[in-house]
């Protein structure tokens, strides 16, 4: 492992921390609104955006090794410090909800569909392609991102990349229609805007490198 990537591991340790301590903060506002349970919206989209959050962070360190790019790598620092961050947020309110972390028998965006079982989750045909939740990466695509250097890995993590945060900003969007603990609700809204800009700016750092996104 090289010097520059145990700074950054370093670097999102840190964040965790951090977003330990703004858990605790936050409790007191989580509280008073009632604790969630496990098949709650508030439950599910901690867990499911919380594995989401995860590959990113994991794309993030991959391209940081293979370009020197210091657009691409200061962009992968960011994603990877800002995501490590709310995972670390949403991993603690499970914790102090006294649920699980992994939901035993739990079908991925459940929780986006209506009591009923109405509603569109994406789920289904994410998973026929092999992706666990919608916008994320196959093991095959982590794999080619890997055995990738230069310029050819930097046009492939953007494109990943922005089919992902696509994903999350639905997934953020259905905790804000349905969540209804503030903190996580407010959490979700600054996720959908975040990941939007950085959409934008990833579309545009294709272009500049003669590629576009991927259909």
């Amino acid at each position: 492992m090289t010097r520059t990537h145990w700074a950054a591991v370093a670097a999102v340790v840190l964040a965790l921390l951090f977003a330990g301590a703004a858990t605790v903060a936050s409790a007191g506002g989580a509280s008073a609104e009632g604790t969630p349970d496990a098949a709650s919206a508030e439950a599910g989209f901690a867990r499911d955006m919380s594995v989401h959050h995860q590959q990113a962070v994991e794309m993030s360190f991959i391209v940081r090794e293979r370009t020197d790019d210091e657009e691409v790598r200061r962009l992968a620092y960011d994603i990877a410090n800002t995501q490590a961050n709310q995972r670390g947020m949403m991993l603690g309110w499970l914790d102090l909800w006294g649920l699980p972390k992994i939901e035993a028998g739990a079908e991925p965006m459940a929780w986006m569909r209506g009591a009923d079982g109405s509603g569109h989750d994406g789920h289904g045909a994410a998973a026929e392609e092999g992706r666990l939740m919608p916008g994320m990466a196959t093991k095959a695509e982590l794999r080619e991102l890997s055995g990738l250097s230069g310029k050819e890995a930097e046009v492939r993590f953007l494109q990943l990349m922005i089919n992902h945060h696509n994903g999350g900003v639905a997934m953020a969007e259905g905790c804000v229609e349905r969540c209804e603990v503030t903190v996580e609700r407010n959490l979700a809204r600054t996720m959908v805007l975040g990941q939007r800009s950085e959409v934008e700016l990833m579309v545009d750092m294709l272009r500049a490198r003669g590629a576009q996104p991927l259909v």
